[in-house]
């Protein structure tokens, strides 16, 4: 059996659990390795000493890719879709993230069974490329992309200033494609059963969150309000890449202390091998723990 070590630094696998009457599984896609120092400027190198579990053999946070499938009966729904067919080496010149690889979610949503005719609905987080990938890239032997049924759902204030995210590399071309199955939804809107939008801005405009409910339980599916695990014990710590690093910061703790509710759980999609989890309060401070 797998240590939580060994799982903080390597890729997840397809994961499952069940919530209620609805089945949520992680769909990976890839991975990318994000450069410590530069990702979460505010730790220290004697932060990296005290939490060097988080690190691979090469120094780096193991970042996974992917999307969240939510099912409830014969109805699926995603949030997020990856980044799609992209394989990037190491910029040793680029502070932020190392190499990315990605390309595997309609396999792994092959594996549970579903095909992207079956997805009614994508709700993206935000606009960023690692996250909007398989909404506009063309899917394998067709020049259209794969989710070619589903309505694609972004909050309000994110779609209405997609311009800004042209900054992190998604192109005027991603959001025209993204645009003709683009519809906003607002703060609360309840857009699957049991799933609702939660606006948790920062790291973009209109990040958005998704809350899950079914069977007396929640989960709280957070996006890049939190990269990695190591943030929930320091939710001051906040993203290179984010927007606004103070408005990040207090959404973050406010999730952390939403986490930690009876009945409460997570699902990081960039949380290496640890998913899903649940926030326990120790003598240390809250600490993230896998439950799937």
């Amino acid at each position: 059996m797998s240590t939580y070590e060994e799982r903080l630094n390597r890729p997840s696998p397809i994961r499952s659990l069940q919530l209620g009457d609805l089945k949520l599984s992680y769909v990976p896609d890839g991975v990318v390795r994000l450069k410590p120092y530069g990702w979460l400027p505010a730790a220290t190198e004697r932060d990296w000493e005290d939490n060097a579990a988080f690190l691979d053999d090469g120094g780096n946070l193991v970042a996974t890719i992917g999307g969240l499938l939510v099912e409830h009966g014969e109805r699926a729904l995603m949030i997020d879709v990856g980044v799609g067919p992209v394989s990037l080496p190491d910029d040793p010149g680029n502070p932020l993230i190392g190499a990315l690889r990605g390309g595997d979610l309609l396999d792994s949503l092959a594996k549970l069974g579903r095909r992207p005719g079956d997805i009614e609905a994508v709700a993206f987080t935000h606009l960023h490329i690692d996250h909007v990938g398989w909404g506009y890239h063309p899917a394998p032997d067709n020049d259209r992309p794969a989710f070619t049924g589903a309505d694609y759902l972004f909050s309000e204030p994110e779609w209405s200033q997609r311009h800004l995210s042209t900054a992190h590399g998604t192109t005027e071309e991603m959001l025209a494609t993204l645009a003709t199955r683009a519809r906003t939804v607002t703060n609360g809107e309840e857009i699957f059963p049991g799933v609702r939008l939660l606006l948790t801005p920062g790291h973009t405009i209109g990040h958005a969150s998704y809350t899950i409910e079914s069977g007396g339980r929640r989960l709280i599916a957070f996006g890049d309000a939190l990269h990695s695990a190591v943030q929930i014990r320091h939710p001051e710590w906040s993203a290179g890449s984010d927007l606004d690093s103070v408005e990040s910061a207090v959404h973050r703790r406010r999730l952390v202390q939403e986490l930690q509710e009876p009945n409460t759980l997570g699902f990081g999609v960039h949380f290496a091998d640890v998913a899903f989890g649940r926030v326990d309060t120790t003598a240390d401070g809250p600490t993230w723990h896998p439950v799937a």
